[in-house]
């Protein structure tokens, strides 16, 4: 289990409903999910976390998959047998979010059946194995951008815009992706406010010798969850999971439709040297 006292866990509960409380207002978008990556740079320890929004009758889940002489074992988060989000035994961590549709180019194809967030985390160890698996398999996104990041603090964000693929690399200790296309905008003129509210949290991480851990990280993308709300026929929608990893330690706490009652926190080293497939349902 992860290694959080008493003290620590209320102490990550609190800081996260404060922040829930701090965006409520607004309508929902139920594709405004929001991720980043991290590296602290007076330890070298690397952070990932994120928030997928999407409808709550979504039935989603955790999938843990043993390793093999030819996979690796690997841990994703999604529904309906795809993976939206997760990380594998060698630090290697993905995950996505829709953008405004893009031409993909050519010779190239949506993964439609395909788990190919699966796929990457079966078979790849680091970032450039991933895009240059991606490329070999000529996958595209046409209405997305995926984040990869891996336990050597290499992180890209690969987009596919206008027919060419772009690659969109961490330039400082952190890179953050929304919904908007990267490669398509200037840093100056990005108007996302969530995207804004994690990248000042993130500027924040360690200021006055602050410690920064898995409870730090969380609270920096806290602040652009989405409060479940109904829609005009009443269908409710929100911020479906929030994720939040330490790579370095193989950690991860995952809090389902902001209730911090049911937090699930794994160690991830044990989880993966069980040799076990395991699902854990988040509903």
């Amino acid at each position: 289990m992860f290694p959080f006292t008493k003290m620590h866990h209320l102490s990550f509960r609190r800081a996260l409903l404060i922040l829930i409380l701090g965006v409520l207002g607004g309508s929902i978008d139920i594709h405004a999910c929001s991720m980043v990556y991290y590296v602290d740079p007076s330890t070298g320890k690397i952070f990932v976390a994120n928030n997928e929004d999407y409808w709550y009758d979504a039935k989603a889940y955790v999938q843990i998959e043993p390793g093999s002489s030819k996979e690796a074992a690997r841990l994703w988060y999604g529904w309906d047998q795809f993976a939206q989000g997760g990380v594998n035994e060698h630090g290697l961590f993905f995950d996505a979010a829709v953008t405004p549709r893009q031409e993909i180019p050519e010779g190239f194809i949506n993964p439609k059946g395909r788990n190919v967030g699966d796929e990457i985390l079966a078979l790849c160890r680091n970032v450039e194995e991933a895009v240059n698996y991606l490329e070999k398999e000529k996958i595209a996104v046409s209405e997305g951008h995926m984040m990869l990041g891996d336990g050597a603090g290499n992180a890209v964000v690969l987009e596919w815009v206008q027919g060419e693929i772009r690659i969109v690399r961490m330039q400082e200790n952190y890179l953050i992706a929304s919904n908007f296309l990267l490669s398509e905008t200037d840093p100056e003129d990005i108007e996302c406010p969530r995207y804004r509210s994690i990248e000042e949290r993130v500027k924040q991480l360690g200021s006055g010798g602050a410690e920064v851990d898995l409870k730090a990280v969380g609270n920096a993308i806290s602040g652009a969850v989405q409060v479940p709300r109904e829609d005009e026929s009443g269908r409710v929608g929100g911020t479906l999971y929030s994720t939040f990893i330490d790579i370095t330690a193989m950690e991860l706490v995952l809090v389902p439709r902001l209730d911090n009652t049911k937090v699930l926190k794994l160690d991830l080293k044990e989880e993966f040297t069980k040799g076990k497939k395991k699902k854990i349902k988040l509903h």
